[in-house]
This record gives structure tokens, sequence and C-alpha cells, in this order.
């Protein structure tokens, strides 16, 4: 007998023609929806405690607590945001995998759907049958008459402002016979959905570029008279992620076939539910950037979430890269770092002189010791001659270089008899330490034209983040943290290219509505859009 796993899609899989593996495939189907039917009830569930707890938190939302108050406010309405974004997800990717339905959808309970309103400049757009003007029937060529119209209003975002596109579908009807022509509806990034490409988009940077959570972009829209209920740009978002997917996988395949890749990491708040605080999480970034040493390839970030810091989490994110790897001193990277690693290939260390530097200069800040400023002194002379070397091509890179290695070798060499006469505990002697002990990782740049002295690339990339994390920035979910990830690497990358996220976002939202091919994937990367995006 055949066993059917929940791994598989039971909605789409070939019914069996046996008696008894017919009865044991009807109780997996059996199985799954009840699985399913739970995981929909306890969600629900938890939407509703949440907004009980919301609104219990509002009546208490004054006197001398009141600003703790609207913390926990705030951070229940960021886990609602991200359950409902998330379910939203999930829908757009079951019906996409379901090729019809296998029986009757239990819709959850959502917000009645009310009219754009009025007051809204309104563009409308007539969809004729045929370029003609519908003057003839198409099946026996005779005149027609207008029957009607069908009319559908979607929400649009004009730089500044809203406004709402009537797209006005006029119905003919043969006056010889009974044949009826209308034009198709114009095409949506959702299905049934109210919001245009661009509309998506300005969601989208709102929320991940200028770190504005949905609940207050709700209250923003609400003050201009356009009412969109949270759970409603938590669809919106879900269904825009799931849309953009398949670009993402792209931009990252690119960046991991570089020769030579940044990586960093830093952390973010994650709510945890049941906890009443928030745990830390971690996004990743990767960055490929030939252009400081006049290399061909086009710039990229890819962004990675994870709940903790485990080494797993690098490991699983480059097991297809082999080359440089220019890093801080994490210790998880150490493993990636094994000379036999064979599959796919070794992965070489670059160390970061910036951040042997930063622990030098956090001890001449807190104590002003002659010894830490002397090695700043010394790194400073490095840098001098490392900003001649930027942006030039590689050969010369190694050229400008050769002023570098005396002074790199006579630094070390003074560290290593200095760190002597320093008590271990001291933190200066740690900063020597690290420094001395990454020595071979800290000079591999000087013979190679494509290494960098540092990984500022990589840093650089996580400014927006720590950016965010100041204007408290959380991720509802792990679910919520992989779909900043994705949403980053998008922008990011687009950003690197020149290319405006915004204007980046909608382009390719709107040529993904008109059934952009799955094959021509490659063409939807901000390098390739780079010369039709607006700046």
């Amino acid at each position: 007998m055949i066993k059917y796993s929940f791994g598989m899609s039971l909605a789409t899989a070939q019914l069996p023609t046996d008696l008894a593996e017919l009865h044991a495939f009807a109780l997996a189907c059996q199985s799954e929806l009840k699985v399913a039917e739970l995981s929909v009830q306890y969600k629900a569930l938890e939407i509703e405690k949440l907004k009980l707890q919301i609104a219990k938190l509002r009546r208490m939302q004054f006197g001398r607590s009141s600003e703790r108050i609207t913390r926990q406010i705030e951070q229940l309405e960021l886990r609602l945001e991200e359950l409902e974004t998330g379910e939203a997800e999930a829908v757009a990717k079951a019906e996409a995998e379901a090729a019809e339905p296998v029986g009757p959808i239990r819709e959850r309970a959502k917000p009645k759907r009310k009219p754009l309103p009025d007051h809204l400049p309104r563009q409308e757009v007539v969809h004729q049958p045929a370029d003609d003007g519908a003057c003839h029937c198409p099946d026996c060529g005779k005149g027609m008459a207008k029957l009607g119209e069908d009319v559908t209003e979607v929400l649009d975002y004009v730089p500044g402002h809203f406004q709402v596109i009537r797209h006005v579908r006029p119905k003919y009807a043969c006056t010889a016979c009974d044949a009826i022509t209308q034009a198709p509806a114009p095409p949506m990034p959702t299905p049934r959905g109210r919001a245009t490409p661009a509309m998506l988009a300005h969601l989208l940077v709102s929320k991940f570029v200028d770190h504005l959570p949905l609940y207050r972009q709700s209250e923003i829209y609400a003050r201009e008279g356009l009412e969109l209920d949270r759970s409603t740009l938590g669809d919106w978002v879900g269904q825009a992620a799931w849309l953009l997917d398949p670009v993402v996988a792209k931009i990252r395949q690119h960046v991991f076939a570089a020769e030579k890749i940044h990586g960093d990491d830093t952390t973010v708040p994650v709510l945890a539910p049941g906890l009443g605080r928030t745990a830390t999480g971690r996004l990743w970034v990767y960055v490929r950037d030939d252009r400081l040493f006049c290399g061909p390839a086009a710039p990229a970030a890819a962004y990675f979430y994870s709940p903790d810091r485990g080494a797993e989490h690098p490991t699983a994110h480059m097991a297809s890269f082999t080359g440089f790897l220019q890093a801080d001193g994490y210790a998880g990277f150490e493993g990636l770092y094994n000379p036999a690693r064979t599959k796919p290939g070794p992965i070489t260390e670059v160390a970061c002189l910036a951040h042997c530097r930063r622990k030098f200069y956090e001890v001449w800040e807190a104590t002003k010791s002659p010894v830490a400023k002397e090695a700043l002194d010394r790194i400073a002379a490095v840098y001098a001659i490392e900003d001649k070397a930027r942006f030039a091509p590689a050969a010369e890179r190694v050229e400008h270089r050769r002023e570098t290695a005396p002074l790199l070798d006579k630094f070390f060499d003074w560290g290593k008899a200095t760190v002597v006469k320093l008590s271990g505990k001291l933190e200066l002697a740690k900063a020597f330490r690290y420094t001395i002990d990454r020595r071979e990782a800290l000079t591999r740049f000087l013979t190679d034209g494509r290494l960098e002295v540092d990984n500022n690339v990589a840093e650089n990339a996580m400014r927006s983040i720590a950016l965010g994390r100041k204007n408290y920035l959380f991720c509802g979910s792990d679910s919520g943290g992989e779909r900043a990830a994705s949403i980053y690497t998008l922008v990011t990358s687009a950003k690197l290219n020149g290319v405006n996220p915004e204007a980046y976002l909608r382009d390719i939202l709107a040529k993904i509505a008109e059934g952009h091919a799955i094959n021509r994937i490659d063409e939807l990367v901000p390098w390739r859009m780079a010369t039709t995006a607006p700046r």
C-alpha cells in the first residue's frame, strides 16, 4: 500500500486507480485537511486574542505608564500584522499550487470591502474588445450594439498622491446573431486585487525602506480620507512578496556565483508570542560588488534571516559558493574555511582591517592610550595608500599596494613586541591579539587586486537595517523576518545599481502581472532594468 506524506501536494496528486491506494489517498487527504483546519482555527483565535488585548490596552493608554502600554500596543500590532500578512502569502501559494479546487474553500472572515473614496481623482481606461471599436461581430461580421459595461476600480499610487483607475469594459451584442463580445479584464498582480503595481511598490518601500509598519501606514492613509484596513495591506504585502520570490532567488544565485563576496550579520528584534518580550533574530547579508576593481559583473546583495546565530545558517547560505569571503572574525565561519571543503570548493578567509581598527579606537576613546593612538596612526597610513587604489583595475591596485606591504609588516612586528608588555586582561591587549591572529587573512588583499582592505561593503548594506532598528523595526515572526530579507534583497540590489527601488518594484510587478514567463526571470533583476527604470 502506498503511503502519502504531507510533504506532497495532495491537491494536485494523480488519483490512484487501485481501491486500496485510493482509500489510503482519501485518509491522507482527511488528515491533511484536519491539520490545515486546526492551523487556521489556531491563527484565527490568536488574531482575535490580539485584537482584544490591543483594545484593552488602548482603554488603559493614559496615566504614568502610558509609554509602556503604547510600546505593548505596537508589539501586538506588529504580531497581528505578521499573522495576517503570512496568511495572505500562504493563500497565494495554495492558490498557485492547486490546479483546480478539490472541495469547498472555507474563507476566513475579512472586513467588508469598502468602495474607494469619491474624493480621489479618477482616471478612466476604456478597454474595447477590438481595434475597430467592436463595430463588427467576430462571428458573422454584422454590426454590434452596446449591451452594457463592467467597471473595475483599482487603487493606484502616483508619487505624492493616490488616484483611482476605472477600468471600463463595454459589452457588445451582435444585431444579427447572439454573439456577445467584451475585452478581457486588465491584468493585476494579485487575484481579485484592487492594488496596482505602483500601489504595491509604494507599500513595500514604505514598510521595508522607510520602516513604517502597516498599522502606521493605515493611520497615515486614513488622514488622507483613504480607509485601508491593516489586514488588507497585509494581504497585499504577503501576495506581493510571494510573487517576487523567483526574482529574489535569481539575485541570490548571481551573488553566490561571484569569486569574492562580503558577508556580515546584525541583530533584529523578533516578537516572541507568549513571552511578553522580543527575541533576537539575525539578518545576514552577502554582497557582490566588483565595481571596486573595475569588474564587469553587476553589484547585488542577498539577505537571509535566521532565528539565531548558529554556524549552520551561513553554511546553508553559502552551500554553492566557492571563492573569497571577506567578513569579521565570527567563529561560525571557521568551518567554511576548511581547505578540505571540496563541494563545491574551498572558501578562503579575507579579514577586515576596519574591524581591527575599531577595537583600537574604542580603547583610545575610553583611555586616550598613546599605544592605541599609535596603532590608529599606523592603520591610517595603510588607508592613505588604499584611497589611491580604490576603483582602479586589479593589476593597478596591486602595484599601489606594494607600498602597503612594508607598512603592515612593521605594524605586526611592533604589535608582537608591544602586546607582551601588556596585561592580558586589558582591552588593548585583546585588540592586539585579535589583529595579530588574523595576519594572514588581513594581508591577502596585498597580492590580489580583487580583494578589499576591509569589509565596509557589507557593513554599508546593513546601515538601513540599523536605522530601522532605531525606528522600532520589529519582525513580528520568523516568517516575517524571511519576508523582510527577501524584500531587502530586491531594494538594496536596486540601489546598488542606481535604480529607484520603488520604480523598480513597480515595473517588475507590472511585468509579472502581464504574465512574464518564469524562464525569463533573469530579465527582471535590477541590473537588467537599470536602463528602463526611472532614477
